[in-house]
């Protein structure tokens, strides 16, 4: 349910000053809702697979709460963190137009909360309907931290699609016995990579375990009546896993990912990376005397893969008989490559008259980024060396203050504007290399004026070993015009290229010794950050961030920070 935050007369005219800014950007906005959420951070104890730790949980819940909102509403969100670690939220795949102090991730867009202290986060949805979903993003306090956005069309406006009778939000994650921080803090110290997770999770629920003499939460179960139509709102919070979805006996029908319609198609595997949501209507047309299995698998396709245990849950039609029949579903192997692509390629942009695909096709500024992880010195660690990641060789050093309040204030030191477009050092990406693993060290951004056009070609690397990377820009959609194996060639790939109808997103694989292409307008003045939405690749390093300058007047220009804005 919606909560009303406490209202001091400070807080109410800084909340009205906004309103009418928005209303004045934005007339069409005039009968948007004003939605009011109280999100508490605190440690509550969860007992899975046998044990029990405490883990950090918004209002007590995990998965944590969802925020409902409309089209056009104004979304104001206090957080109050009662932990003792610092924190931030980020409302991922909001565009976050001129807002971007509400987005998040820490000192890139804000300094975090820290212990006992609080923060407003106040954003307009705008041009936005569907599925999206909120997290911490600071460490990997997000594998518990997270939770649902759902968006609905403004009043009035039906879906483009047929309308399902009930919505079931289905939030994909991972489990560690351990406490995740400890996981993370002990690979930065060894220079290796962090354990695995414990067990995949279907809205909090491991799936059945034998031989557990204490009470724990057990299988995920969906129920349905049937010859009725449901949209399930899928969402991938796991921290390293892409992952594989299934319902044993039933297809869906795939309407829209991060919150952007799309042509509808047909399958009966969904794949969806971390960070990726996506929504499908499900038919339960299967008889209903059976109990049908839904399976959660992982997708790796890179030689260095670990599998984690296939985690099922239950679909149940109402009326079916405890001793149902059980139907059963295989999934996909771990190294699955053709399901994987055959999902990518199959998305398109719904590009209606409603909805169009506004691609850009005159490119100002053509990036192109390799990616891989390297080794670095580290006295400390356990090799004397340590894995990082990287963007065309540069390893992303985070400030202590954060990169936008540094931009507004034009705060020297903090970061420098020479993020190299294009990799310093040319070389086959796809075969094994041989030259130096070392990376750079910086905080670097790349700079872009308003409302520039941009492509930036995803380039995936062999160094070390090749593998996908779900890369994830904040402040932004993007459409991805194209990808492909193997090494991009800029002659001949950009003649394939789908200017029509591609697929608009917030976060896209970059296929395993491949390439991806994405297209998008910097019409968001601020700093964005660009990064692997694979945990343990963002905590290497592999990230960047676009600084996005003002445009001509203040329509187009950084607002000024509010006054509770968290600092370092």
């Amino acid at each position: 349910m919606n909560k009303e935050v406490p209202k001091s007369r400070e807080g109410r005219m800084e909340r009205w000053i906004h309103a009418v800014v928005i209303l004045l950007m934005f007339p069409a906005l005039a009968e948007a809702t004003v939605r009011h959420y109280n999100f508490k951070v605190v440690m509550k104890n969860y007992t899975k697979l046998c044990s029990t730790k405490a883990i950090a949980t918004v209002n007590g819940k995990f998965p944590g709460p969802t925020l409902h909102a409309r089209e056009g509403d104004n979304v104001l969100v206090k957080v109050i963190n009662n932990i003792n670690y610092n924190v931030t939220i980020h409302w991922h795949g909001i565009r976050q137009l001129k807002t971007g102090w509400s987005d998040g991730p820490a000192y890139v867009a804000q300094c975090p909360i820290q212990p006992e202290q609080s923060y407003l986060y106040n954003f307009t949805i705008i041009g936005q309907r569907g599925t999206l979903f909120w997290h911490a993003h600071i460490s990997w306090l997000r594998a518990t931290l997270h939770g649902a956005i759902v968006i609905l069309p403004k009043k009035g406006t039906p879906y483009p699609f047929p309308h399902p009778v009930k919505e079931k939000v289905i939030v994909l994650g991972e489990w560690w016995k351990a406490d995740t921080e400890a996981v993370i803090n002990q690979a930065t110290q060894s220079g290796m990579p962090p354990n695995v997770s414990d067990s995949h999770i279907i809205n909090g629920h491991t799936g059945p375990v034998r031989n557990c003499s204490i009470s724990t939460q057990g299988t995920y179960t969906l129920h349905v009546e049937h010859n009725k139509t449901y949209l399930l709102r899928i969402i991938n919070a796991a921290i390293n896993d892409e992952v594989f979805f299934r319902i044993a006996g039933h297809k869906f029908t795939v309407v829209e990912v991060d919150a952007s319609y799309t042509k509808p198609f047909t399958t009966d595997t969904i794949y969806i990376a971390p960070g990726q949501t996506t929504n499908a209507l499900l038919k339960a047309d299967q008889s209903p005397t059976g109990k049908y299995l839904i399976g959660m698998s992982s997708f790796m396709d890179a030689p260095v893969a670990v599998d984690n245990t296939t985690t099922y849950g239950l679909l149940r039609y109402k009326g079916g008989l405890a001793n149902s029949r059980l139907v059963l579903t295989t999934m996909p192997p771990l190294n699955a490559t053709q399901a994987q692509l055959n999902f990518t390629h199959a998305l398109r942009s719904l590009n209606s008259r409603d909805y169009p695909a506004k691609v850009p096709l005159d490119i100002d500024h053509s990036l192109f980024f390799t990616m891989g992880v390297g080794v670095n010195p580290c006295p400390t660690c356990l090799n004397g060396s340590k894995l990082v990641g990287s963007i065309n060789n540069v390893t992303f050093v985070m400030p202590t203050i954060s990169l936008l309040q540094a931009h507004y204030y034009k705060i020297k030191g903090v970061f420098t504007d020479d993020f190299p477009g294009k990799p310093l050092t040319t070389f086959n990406y796809t075969t094994n290399f041989t030259g130096s693993l070392a990376t750079v060290n910086g905080t670097k951004v790349y700079r872009l004026p308003f409302n520039a056009t941009v492509q930036v070609v995803l380039q995936d690397t062999s160094l070390i070993a090749p593998e996908s990377h779900p890369l994830h820009l904040h402040g932004f959609n993007f459409f991805v015009v194209g990808m492909g194996i193997g090494n991009y060639d800029d002659t001949k790939d950009p003649e394939s290229f789908n200017l029509v109808d591609p697929v608009e997103r917030n976060t896209i694989d970059v296929p395993t010794g491949g390439w991806t292409a994405i297209r998008f307008r910097a019409d968001n003045p601020g700093v964005w950050f660009m990064h692997c939405h694979l945990e343990v690749h963002t905590s290497w390093g592999l990230k960047m961030a676009f600084l996005i300058e003002n445009g001509d007047g203040p329509n187009e220009s950084i607002v000024p920070p509010p006054k509770d804005l968290p600092k370092c």
